[in-house]
């Protein structure tokens, strides 16, 4: 018996039983639909995330105070107010691998302008801050070094914060805002970033000289962060080494030695490509994940086929003896209802890839979520088909190869 005799008899076994044959490749839809959409969706957050991590510089570096602790280690309150102003400044004169540094401290609150207020958060930094986090200024001038000597009380506003003072559209520059009671003058508007992948509005704050927000708002003399960016992405780690050396030696904190074990660094530095690589690892484990879940369904989908196709060949065990009575071989019989299952499952595969794709798509648009269809998804979705209609349909055509003719013939 040649192949097309045997997808002829498939198809018309499949089209005797409609509804049966529907229900039965649904769980393979499902199944398909399902792993294509999640896959999508972590494929989408991850490139997302990349996107969003590259904006802000590859060779960025932060140096935050207290050791370097997971876990969700409590730190007590002296451990967090390691980093000084000598320790920025020794960095900036010292350090040979770096393109700019700056120290940041912030503090959250009310602004205030006219009857208009919003809660937003103030960050103190330096001119090369801009830089650093690769940020422009839209409207009106960057603070000056003289600004931060003087730790005038001057400031840009984000645009979030830009639009909910001055929700009439007026120019900002120029004006005096209040930051909880301080008053501040604006000076200038920073462009406009929008939101990341996490959804968090990246115009929300407003910038100041780092002096003013020490002296007249947090009244400390540490800072609560470090932020650098290296010459090139390639010297991060030796820009890391000569940050930790450093800040050693200004911390005074002693090497091992022979009968010393060393002092433990209380400060902690983390490079942008370091956190990239341990995001896109998170995230690859969260995608596989998603991809396992959603691969359940196509198992008990596979187990629906095996099932009907059992059923099928209890149904037609008279017509297999028939066959089997005037020549048809054991191979006839098995090869007859592997590609029934098959069609049934790359059939359904098909239309799950279309429900898949169409589902991840619709997403992207109705939730804003960001999805990445990517094309080895669909291949790997095929083959999962091909092996599901394969693997659970083999011991049922088995069973029916195996019958005995004269058995079957006479099979009620």
């Amino acid at each position: 018996m040649n192949y097309s005799n045997l997808f002829k008899i498939a198809l018309r076994a499949i089209a005797a039983n409609k509804t049966r044959s529907f229900l039965t490749a649904l769980g393979i839809i499902i199944g398909i639909a399902s792993v294509i959409t999640m896959l999508a969706i972590g494929q989408g957050t991850k490139q997302s995330i990349q996107s969003n991590i590259a904006e802000m510089g590859s060779n960025m570096i932060m140096i935050s105070p207290g050791a370097d602790r997971r876990g969700g280690v409590q730190q007590d309150a002296s451990s967090m107010e390691t980093l000084k102003l000598t320790d920025y400044e020794a960095l900036r004169d010292e350090c040979k691998y770096i393109k700019a540094i700056s120290p940041t401290v912030s503090a959250s609150g009310q602004f205030i302008y006219g009857n208009e207020n919003t809660p937003s958060s103030m960050t103190g930094a330096n001119e090369d801050y801009l830089e650093i986090r690769q940020l422009k200024v839209a409207d009106g001038e960057m603070f000056t070094e003289s600004d931060i000597k003087t730790s005038a009380k001057v400031c840009l506003l984000g645009n979030t914060v830009a639009e909910n003072l001055f929700p009439n559209g007026a120019d900002p520059v120029g004006k005096i805002i209040r930051f909880n009671s301080i008053p501040f003058r604006v000076i200038g508007v920073m462009e406009k970033k929008g939101y990341n992948s996490m959804g968090m509005d990246q115009d929300d704050y407003v910038l100041a000289p780092y002096t003013s927000v020490m002296k007249r708002i947090l009244a400390q003399n540490y800072l609560q962060q470090i932020i650098a960016s290296a010459i090139t992405e390639g010297v991060t780690e030796q820009a890391t080494e000569e940050m930790t050396a450093i800040l050693r030696r200004t911390h005074k904190l002693k090497d091992t030695t022979d009968d010393y074990t060393g002092d433990e660094d209380d400060f902690s530095i983390r490079s942008q490509e370091e956190l990239a690589n341990m995001m896109n690892s998170t995230m690859t484990m969260l995608t596989v994940l998603l991809g396992c879940v959603a691969g359940i369904s196509l198992i008990v989908g596979g187990i629906g086929i095996m099932n009907i196709m059992y059923v099928s060949v209890t149904e037609r065990t008279r017509e297999i003896g028939l066959r089997m009575s005037v020549g048809a071989r054991g191979i006839d019989i098995l090869n007859q209802f592997l590609i029934e299952s098959i069609m049934l499952s790359v059939t359904g595969g098909i239309i799950g890839v279309i429900f898949g794709v169409g589902a991840a798509y619709a997403i992207s648009a109705v939730a804003h979520w960001p999805t990445t269809v990517q094309m080895w998804t669909i291949v790997m979705s095929f083959a999962v088909c091909t092996f599901t209609g394969i693997f659970f349909g083999w011991y049922p055509a088995k069973k029916a190869a195996q019958l005995d003719p004269i058995e079957a013939i006479r099979y009620e």
